[in-house]
């Protein structure tokens, strides 16, 4: 039951179970979908029983999740992309669960066609202050070597619809039409051919030729096809703060928007439909819509929920002063 709603001309975020929400969606309407599960009970993010995060067991949890992805089958339009940000599991005695192998399986399961693994790094030192995970501690190599291992990294999990995509997500002008999602001295390597990165984007921005001239764009999507991305800004974050309830546990970690930036823009054309059946604070709401695609939104937790109305005020002028700036 939906407890409530926000709907405008670009976006519709629904304060509900997904479950509910996705079920009264017609067939092949989704151009894309972009989420973050809850990782099989990693985090407890409510005391909701509909909530995916309190299943008593990792199987109950999957079952759960092969309903919700056999509803996302169903409403994806053929031949278009879901994008699924998941990660290994350690269990309580530090070994890891191969999560996304099981997203894997159930995605195949049900039409879709498991195309690519992008892996997101992540500074060692950093995930330790988060996290605590005593496998990254420096003692223990000074102690027994044996009980360290690096630090996990993300991943994002490219799944097709199998079908013809009968719309074909066009990039005319090259990968040109908003600033580089991630850290943007990644032409460092490349300074003493191209220089500086600023000097460089301002000689090609405005570039109107063969795209096979565009160096810019080549360069950026040498970047963004990489498996491993290891740009990606880790506080590069949607509000968060004012989500947190005293009577759950306190996990609010959004999705990096670098993360969801690139997928958005590489999958989906202006104008349409992208769905999260896991809102969050809005994240992938935020994004589509500041770059003019229409967005879905389905978010149980209510805290988040409002989180998510209060992001959304600012996601139509996002790109206002880029825009601005790369006119003139």
């Amino acid at each position: 039951m939906t407890k409530e709603q926000f709907i405008t001309e670009n976006y519709a975020i629904y304060n509900s179970d997904c479950m509910e929400v996705v079920k009264e969606m017609p067939d092949n309407s989704i151009d894309l979908s972009v989420y973050s599960p809850p990782f099989a009970g990693l985090y407890n993010y409510s005391s909701s029983e509909r909530d995916f995060s309190n299943c008593e067991s990792r199987e109950q949890f999957l079952e759960m999740y092969s309903f919700l992805i056999e509803q996302m089958a169903r409403i994806t339009k053929p031949g278009r992309i879901n994008a699924v940000h998941a990660t290994d599991i350690h269990n309580n005695t530090g070994r890891l669960w191969d999560f996304p192998a099981e997203v894997i399986k159930i995605h195949e399961k049900y039409g879709f066609e498991y195309h690519n693994r992008i892996t997101i790094w992540k500074e060692p030192l950093k995930v330790r202050m988060r996290t605590m995970v005593q496998s990254l501690m420096h003692k223990f190599i000074v102690e027994d070597a044996t009980k360290c291992f690096p630090a996990m990294p993300d991943y994002v999990l490219i799944f097709k619809k199998k079908g013809e995509n009968k719309i074909p997500v066009t990039h005319l002008n090259g990968l040109m039409d908003y600033p580089y999602f991630g850290e943007v001295p990644f032409l460092e390597a490349h300074k003493e051919t191209y220089g500086n990165y600023n000097d460089f984007r301002k000689k090609w921005i405005a570039f109107k030729g063969d795209p096979r001239e565009n160096k810019l764009s080549h360069l950026t999507w040498q970047r963004y096809a990489s498996s491993v991305w290891d740009d990606v800004r880790i506080d590069n974050v949607l509000p968060f703060k004012d989500s947190k309830q005293e009577d759950d546990e306190k996990h609010v970690h959004p999705l990096q928007l670098d993360v969801i930036d690139r997928v958005v823009y590489l999958y989906s054309n202006e104008g349409e439909v992208v769905l999260t059946p896991f809102a969050g604070v809005g994240s992938e709401v935020f994004s589509p819509v500041s770059m003019n695609r229409k967005a879905i939104g389905i978010e149980l937790k209510e805290s988040y929920y409002n989180q998510m109305v209060e992001n959304m005020k600012d996601a139509n002028t996002r790109f206002a002063h880029y825009k601005q700036t790369e006119l003139f």
